[in-house]
Order: structure tokens, then C-alpha cells, then sequence
């Protein structure tokens, strides 16, 4: 694991990120006392719409009303 000073982080930024691409981590110190660390990220997925297109079947009776005794416990009541 590479440590840097906080003026070396700043004028070398492109090489360290480089770096941490390659998979390394960096730390950038204060005075000698670590203060942050760089390390790589995992790339976001993409959503893929409709992709549980036809998987899920939601009943009509979904937007049926509540019985009361349930819509009270809901509620608080």
C-alpha cells in the first residue's frame, strides 16, 4: 500500500488513480497521519427494464379493500 502527502496526492492525482485502477490502494497522509484512502470501485450495473416482464403475476384482488380488522391494525386503531 502506497502513502502520499496531501501536495503529492494533489500533483500527481492522475498517476495515483491510475494506480488504484491497476488495483492498489493509496493513502494520503497529513503530517504522516493518515487522513484518507483511495481504492477502487465496482462499476455500477445497468438496470435492465422489463426484465421480470411476465415473471410476476399481481391478482386483481391486490387493490381489493382492506378487511377492517386489518385496516385498524394499520392504522393503530
Amino acid at each position: 500500500m502506497l502513502t502520499v502527502n496531501v501536495h503529492q496526492a494533489k500533483t500527481q492525482l492522475s498517476r495515483l488513480l491510475a494506480r488504484v485502477e491497476a488495483g492498489e490502494e493509496v493513502v494520503i497522509a497529513r503530517r504522516g497521519e493518515p487522513v484518507a484512502r483511495l481504492v477502487g470501485c465496482k462499476p455500477v450495473a445497468m438496470r435492465q427494464p422489463d426484465v421480470l416482464k411476465g415473471k410476476i403475476i399481481v391478482p386483481d384482488s391486490l387493490f381489493d379493500p382492506l378487511p377492517e380488522e386489518e385496516l385498524k391494525a394499520w392504522e393503530g386503531r
